[in-house]
């Protein structure tokens, strides 16, 4: 059973254990990830400060977690290190383990190898 929109208001935390609020009525002062990071901000270590609820029918509700504005930190700048890493690791996600190649994409798991090994054609090099 899906709550209502009612059920969904609960400031001080009696019910939920932290504040919550109904979707997109949350005070000021508090962001979603998304929100902090479009800001150029993280949670910084922070715990959950407060959440929001949307209610649907016949599941659970869709639920944000909610950061302090005032606690959050700004984003570590990219590193030349950092920036060699993420390239690495986007590499290796590229590259089939089958015939070696650099895909061009990322290589789908339910495969497990690009999508011209999977056919069974052979790859032209």
């Amino acid at each position: 059973m899906s709550p209502s929109p009612g059920l969904c208001y609960d400031p001080t935390g009696a019910r939920h254990g932290i504040p919550t609020f109904p979707w997109r009525l949350a005070p000021d002062g508090y962001a979603t990830r998304r929100q902090l990071r479009a800001a150029g901000l993280r949670p910084g270590g922070q715990p959950v400060a407060a959440q929001v609820l949307r209610p649907r029918r016949g599941r659970g509700p869709l639920t944000a977690y909610l950061y302090r504005l005032d606690r959050a930190r700004p984003v570590r700048p990219m590193t030349p290190g950092r920036r060699r890493a993420l390239a690495a690791a986007m590499l290796a996600r590229r590259t089939c383990p089958v015939c070696r190649l650099d895909a061009g994409y990322v290589i789908p798991h339910s495969l497990g190898m690009c999508v011209t090994c999977a056919d069974g054609a052979p790859n032209a090099t």
